[in-house]
Formats: C-alpha cells, sequence, structure tokens
C-alpha cells in the first residue's frame, strides 16, 4: 500500500504556516516603493486595506475548497483539476514546479541575503557572487531540514513565525515611543500604483498555502477556516501597524525615499546596533517564508506526480520522515537554478507575477464551477458573499495580470521570455504525456484483441 500525508499539523501549526509565510521581508523591502506608488500617506494606508481586503477575498474562497476537498494534497491541482479537466491541473502544477514556487521562494531568499550580507560578508569584494550564493544557502539548508521529517519542517516553522511576530512587535513599540522624525522633502521616482497594488498583494501573499496541507490538518472541518481567519486577520493588523510606525518615525517622504525603512527607523534610537538588529529580524523573516514554501509547495509537486506518468518519480511519500522527499529535492535545485539565473527579486516577481494571478483567478472561479459540476460534494465552510466574493477576487487577478506583464514588456525584462518559454514547454510536455499515454492504451488494447483471436 502506497504511504500517503497524515494529519499532524495542529490549529497552531496551520496558523503559523499561513502567518510565516505571509509576513516576510516584503514587507521592509517595498514599503518604499508601495509608497511611491501611493503619493500620500493617506493613499498608503487605504492600499494596504485595500490589498488586505481583496486578499481576504481570495482567501475565503480558497477556505471554502480547502474545507470542502480536505482530503486531498495539492490545494489548486485538486479544485483545477476537477473544475477544467487534467490538463488546467497540469499547467499548474507544472507552472508551480518550475516558475511560481521556486520563485517565490528566490525572491524571499535574496531578501535573506540582501540583509545578511550587512551582518556578515566575506565575498563582499564580490558582490554579485557573494548575494547568490547567500541566497542559496538557506534553500539548501531548510530543504534538507524538511527532507528530515515534517516534525522538524513544522517545529523549524513554528519557531521562525514567533520570532519574526516578536520582532515586528518590538519595532512597532519602538516607533511609538521614539520622537517623531520632522519631515523633509526628497525626490522620488514615482511608481505606477497598479505596480504598487501588485507588491502590495505580493507581500500579503501566501494566504493559500493552507490549501496545499489540507489532508495533513487534524481536525480539518474547524481547524482550515480557523486558522485561516485568525492568521489573515492578525497579518492585516500587523501590517497596518508597521506603516503606521515607518510613517511615524520617518514621515512620508522619508519613508518613500527609504531604501531600508526599518534599519532607518532603529538608527534614530539606537545608531550603534539598530540595522544590525533589524537586518537580522528581516533575514528571521525570510527565513520563515522560504521555510513554509519549501513545506507546502513541495505538496503540489508531490499531487502532480501522483496524476501524471511523466512525474512519477515526485508522488512518492516517504513514510519513515513523512515528507515527499523527491519533491523537495527537485523543488529546491530549481529554486537555486533561479537564484544563480537572475540574481535580484524584481525580475523575480515579474517572473512569476502574470502565472500566479492566472491561476489564483482560475481557482477563485473554481468555487462558482464546482458548486454546479459538484453540488453533492460536502462544505463544512461556504464563503460568505458568494458568487460576488470570488468574483471581486477573479477581476482584481485579471486587472494584476495585465499590469504585471505591461510593466515587464515596457522594461523588456528577460522574465517574460522565460516565463513564455516556460508555459509552451508545459504545454508540449502534456501533449506527449498524453499521445504516449493513448499509444500505450492502444497497444494494449491490440494485444488483447490478437491474444483473444488466438483463443
Amino acid at each position: 500500500m502506497q504511504a500517503k500525508p497524515q494529519r499532524v499539523l495542529s490549529f497552531f501549526d496551520s496558523t503559523c504556516i499561513i502567518v510565516g509565510i505571509i509576513i516576510g521581508a516584503g514587507i521592509y523591502q517595498m514599503a518604499p516603493d508601495i509608497a511611491r506608488g501611493a503619493g500620500s500617506w493617506q493613499q498608503l494606508i487605504v492600499l494596504w486595506i485595500v490589498g488586505g481586503l481583496l486578499s481576504f477575498c481570495g482567501a475565503l474562497s480558497y477556505t471554502e475548497l480547502a474545507a470542502a476537498y480536505r482530503e486531498h494534497s495539492g490545494g489548486d491541482y485538486v479544485y483545477l483539476t476537477r473544475a477544467y479537466g487534467r490538463m488546467a491541473g497540469f499547467l499548474f502544477g507544472w507552472t508551480q514546479l518550475l516558475i511560481v514556487r521556486p520563485g517565490d521562494i528566490a525572491v524571499m531568499a535574496f531578501a535573506f541575503a540582501t540583509y545578511g550580507r550587512r551582518i556578515w560578508d566575506p565575498l563582499a569584494s564580490h558582490a554579485e557572487l557573494s548575494q547568490r550564493l547567500f541566497a542559496a544557502a538557506p534553500v539548501l539548508l531548510l530543504t534538507a531540514i524538511n527532507i528530515v521529517g515534517v516534525k522538524q519542517g513544522k517545529w523549524t516553522q513554528n519557531c521562525l513565525t514567533l520570532v519574526k511576530a516578536g520582532g515586528l512587535s518590538l519595532v512597532i513599540l519602538a516607533a511609538v515611543v521614539m520622537p517623531q522624525k520632522p519631515q523633509v522633502a526628497q525626490p522620488v521616482e514615482d511608481l505606477p500604483w497598479s505596480l504598487a497594488l501588485i507588491f502590495v498583494l505580493f507581500t500579503y501573499g501566501g494566504w493559500n498555502e493552507m490549501a496545499y496541507v489540507a489532508a495533513e490538518v487534524k481536525n480539518p472541518k474547524k481547524n482550515i477556516a480557523l486558522a485561516m481567519a485568525v492568521g489573515m486577520s492578525g497579518v492585516i493588523v500587523l501590517y497596518l501597524l508597521i506603516n503606521g510606525a515607518f510613517l511615524h518615525a520617518l514621515g512620508f517622504e522619508g519613508l518613500a525615499a527609504s531604501k531600508t525603512p526599518a534599519s532607518d527607523m532603529l538608527a534614530l534610537i539606537l545608531p550603534m546596533s539598530g540595522s544590525t538588529l533589524i537586518s537580522l529580524l528581516v533575514c528571521i523573516s525570510a527565513l520563515g517564508v522560504v521555510n513554509g514554501q519549501i513545506f507546502t509547495g513541495a505538496r503540489i509537486s508531490y499531487a502532480l506526480g501522483g496524476d501524471h506518468r511523466f512525474f512519477t518519480i515526485l508522488g512518492r511519500w516517504t513514510p519513515r520522515t513523512s515528507t515527499p522527499v523527491p519533491a523537495l529535492a527537485v523543488q529546491g535545485l530549481i529554486a537555486i537554478g533561479l537564484i544563480l539565473l537572475f540574481g535580484g527579486y524584481i525580475d523575480v516577481i515579474l517572473y512569476t507575477a502574470a502565472a500566479v494571478y492566472a491561476f489564483y483567478m482560475a481557482t477563485s472561479l473554481s468555487v462558482i464551477v464546482l458548486r454546479h459540476k459538484e453540488p453533492q460534494q460536502e462544505r463544512p465552510y461556504k464563503v460568505p458573499g458568494y458568487p460576488v466574493t470570488p468574483l471581486v477576487f477573479a477581476g482584481v487577478c485579471a486587472f494584476l495580470i495585465y499590469n504585471s506583464i505591461a510593466y515587464a514588456m515596457t522594461f523588456k525584462r528577460t522574465s517574460v521570455v522565460v516565463l513564455a518559454a516556460a508555459l509552451t514547454a508545459g504545454i508540449a510536455v502534456y501533449a506527449a504525456e498524453k499521445l504516449t499515454a493513448s499509444r500505450g492504451k492502444n497497444l494494449l488494447q491490440g494485444q488483447q484483441t490478437a491474444g483473444s483471436a488466438g483463443c
């Protein structure tokens, strides 16, 4: 009997996965760019609130699906296959394997490298090489930890999440007690509002991760929805508080002009050690995201391997460690490959954005499709505001797909070419697999017919 995932994740583990993946280095790394796209502090706060509510719309849709299909690992892969057919599920699994998941891991690994090198960098004279090596190291280490066992992976996630949440709280407290810095107007280059929204939604990204481990959650009828609600609410509050802290300490113009707002803020109180402390906190935050994405992402490849013969090796579950070891290893290697290829986070985001939001849109709409296609399916949780809630999120996704591609094309980013090549290759692989399966079926039928004739 083939080994399968076991229900080992508690409500606390599930919440830590959601919070730990959402709260990464993006809040520190992208806050200035988002401010530049907002134009004023009032619009900045509105942008973060709107981004949180839109993400909540997506999270509510995913929660219904995760609770309904709680016996399956793979999240979107399962929902898209059931709603639209095998090709839709395959293309999701393919893009997650080659594009989205290793790309997301690479973005946070680059954030770790950027701040980690400020603490210690023995290769400072070789900046590009140092950046790549510092980014690849945590991917290699955390992949190895998750291969060792599911307990090691989830304990690592819980510890990193608690430390980063505590660190964020201390940063907010520090901003409250420090005197306000007078605002100094500094010229900054404005960004498109739509790009700022893409960055906001990227920093909120991760709310869908619970769907990928639904088959491993204890008491899934209750804990999936509860963990999603508690995790998302907590993240929105923390993001608004940290932005309020930045604005209080640096002023809007200071935030928009800053490269490292958290470091600049703490330097006002602790000029000698503030930069080092915040760099350490960002590194821990980035590691929490990388570990969580490694943990959940391998479950998508595992589901892909279980259904498609070309990827059978990825569908092997190791009972001793209770992890999909081959999927973890392949995912880690591809992520390290992207790190070596791109060398920076903006190209990686543009590489993944269109694919991410295309499947977000398709999955949110699958809530509507599956209610009609599989009305008999038990749904312990149903999305409020149906069908408006999934339709609103789908509309936002369509808007962001257009803008991410337009922005990438305007600046002739190589990421667009790589993305198109990867998707084309995925269609070709699916066609080849289908053709091989068809020939195998015809051959088997021919053999059976010949055998019958011989009798």
